[in-house]
């Protein structure tokens, strides 16, 4: 767990944050699977502290309501059944596939939509491209889990009315995670996992092995 001071949206304190985990003993060596929302910040903070090669999954409850926010009520709900389909591809190529052809054609009535969907389309199945099975899937495709226990947080913390300081506000914080704590069970698909961090090391070699010949290709 870390726990920081400071805004969602403010790369500084997301690189902070990082960078304090794998002081403490993260380790990354193998690959390291970033589940996320859309915070910018976030992701430049995995860009920096982890690398560029670090498989980053993008919350698809959070990208699904970016996308329907653009769009028109009467629409929302065939839309919504096109990014669950997409999104329930086995294979990477065919959730690629249906997303882009959605993104093009809500581009001709909902530009901002299309828009909102093309940013960070891949990353929404990165756990496709990762080959995860179905159970660990529907628990790593969003940020449902951290979410739960941030509203634990919320829920320790809702009669507190004056807050003095950032010291009071972190102490209040750890102790709704450690209330939370006692709620946490086992992620659903959990028997996936060493399935999982082996898929995620052969990504990261991929991808080292691909950047490596790329370098010896002369300009």
């Amino acid at each position: 767990m870390g726990l920081w001071e400071g805004s969602t949206e403010n790369a500084t304190v997301a690189t902070a944050l990082l960078s304090d985990l794998v002081e403490r003993g993260l380790d990354t060596t193998q690959g390291v699977l970033c589940v996320i929302d859309g915070s910018k910040a976030l992701r430049k903070a995995i860009r920096d502290v982890l690398g560029e090669r670090a498989p980053v999954q993008r919350c698809i409850r959070h990208k699904e309501r970016n996308v329907l926010s653009h769009l028109p009520e009467r629409d929302r709900a065939l839309v919504r059944r096109r990014l669950h389909a997409a999104w329930s591809e086995q294979t990477h190529d065919r959730g690629i596939a249906r997303l882009e052809l959605l993104a093009g054609e809500l581009s001709r009535t909902h530009p901002g939509a299309a828009a909102s969907l093309r940013e960070g389309l891949a990353e929404t199945v990165t756990i496709q491209r990762l080959g995860v099975a179905d159970s660990l899937r529907r628990t790593l495709a969003s940020t449902n889990p951290i979410e739960s226990m941030i509203e634990c947080v919320r829920r320790t913390s809702r009669n507190v009315k004056r807050w003095s300081s950032g010291e009071m506000a972190l102490r209040w914080t750890a102790g709704g995670m450690l209330e939370a704590e006692g709620q946490f069970r086992k992620i659903i698909g959990y028997r996936q996992l060493g399935t999982l961090a082996i898929a995620i090391e052969r990504d990261l070699d991929r991808s080292t092995a691909i950047r490596e010949v790329a370098t010896l290709v002369p300009a």
